[in-house]
């Protein structure tokens, strides 16, 4: 069976804060091309002055005992759930085999002192290919640390989790964005995001450019598209924001959303209910590059711990922002 971790939060993303903060050596292609976001690219005839350019890391060839590492600190601090080891373009100059530590070090860098547990076991990698691994552990971390034998380059590291909050630490009436992909919010299922990826919608700031947002290809069925999110904690939602910013010829021409306090289930039961959901936000109309603010049209439903936003009948938005009070109690 193939892993997906597609409905979890890449933790070593470089856009949401996550830093490459030593590395043994990167004489070939510089540490922090490790955690790009954008997938790795191949560039025909490029050098520097170091040699072929390369979209990742890579060291130079060991002529020593040892080997090569990468520590990373995470944008968030998290539960780990997988990882893939990327070795795109790597053909004749990927590490044989790599494996990958964690810690838990939130006062900052690790040191020589640092206790780190082995998440990923040494594998055998392949040139040109991902290496996706699941990790069973309920254990919080900072940072990762890449190990490759001896040497070689890897395109992308990305870490699969789950984003740790103490909701107990943050008062009852306290308004944040429940759906924050820092407060642990996350994107479960779509319609479509054949252009961009759902969880674009929950990250930080306002979108760079299209890219960096959700937007489906162009219906041409009756319906509409749809993206199903689950809160970090369950909460009260007071105040919504749609951000079509960059979306000017594609932008949904109206969204609406629904809710529900969901007990149990998987995400895949979760999405097939979520059509009969209440209302929490009637049909809004939308406009092209602008920040959509609703407070008065949202619907007294009371606590929920997901909401499907609907777009008619496509198209593109950047971010989704829900703000509200946790719950203190179960509905």
């Amino acid at each position: 069976m193939s892993l997906d971790f597609s409905q979890y939060v890449n933790l070593a993303d470089e856009k949401l804060g996550a830093e490459a903060l030593f590395a043994t050596d990167d004489f070939f292609a510089d540490k922090s091309r490790l955690l790009r976001r954008e997938a790795p690219e191949w560039k025909e005839g490029v050098f520097d002055d170091n040699g072929k350019w390369m979209d990742g890391w890579e060291t130079r060839r060991k002529r020593s005992e040892g080997y090569d590492y990468c520590v990373v600190k995470l944008a968030l601090s998290g539960v780990i759930a997988g990882v893939d080891i990327d070795t795109s373009f790597f053909t004749g100059n990927f590490p044989p085999s790599a494996s990958l530590d964690a810690c838990y070090s939130p006062d900052g860098t690790p040191d020589d002192s640092t206790e780190w547990d082995e998440i990923v076991p040494s594998l055998s990698l392949q040139g040109n290919s991902h290496h996706l691994q699941a990790i069973s552990s309920e254990k919080t971390y900072t940072h990762v640390r890449l190990n490759i034998y001896p040497d070689g380059g890897v395109a992308r590291l990305r870490v699969y989790g789950q984003p740790a909050v103490d909701w107990d630490r943050i008062d009852p009436q306290q308004q944040v964005d429940l759906a924050a992909v820092e407060n642990g919010g996350r994107a479960v299922a779509c319609s479509d995001e054949h252009y961009g990826k759902t969880s674009n919608i929950l990250g930080p700031g306002r979108g760079e450019n299209m890219g960096d947002g959700w937007e489906t290809a162009r219906r041409r069925t009756p319906g509409n598209d749809w993206v199903l999110v689950a809160l970090g904690h369950a909460g009260t939602i007071d105040r919504i924001v749609v951000d079509t910013a960059h979306f000017k010829g594609n932008y949904p021409d109206s969204c609406s959303i629904q809710a529900a306090y969901v007990k149990g289930g998987t995400d895949e039961q979760v999405a097939t209910q979520s059509l009969f959901w209440r209302e929490l936000l009637p049909s809004q109309k939308l406009s092209a590059h602008e920040i959509h603010e609703f407070s008065n049209e949202i619907n007294d439903i009371g606590p929920v711990t997901h909401v499907r936003l609907n777009i008619f009948p496509d198209g593109g938005i950047s971010r989704l922002r829900l703000f509200g009070t946790k719950a203190t109690t179960k509905a």
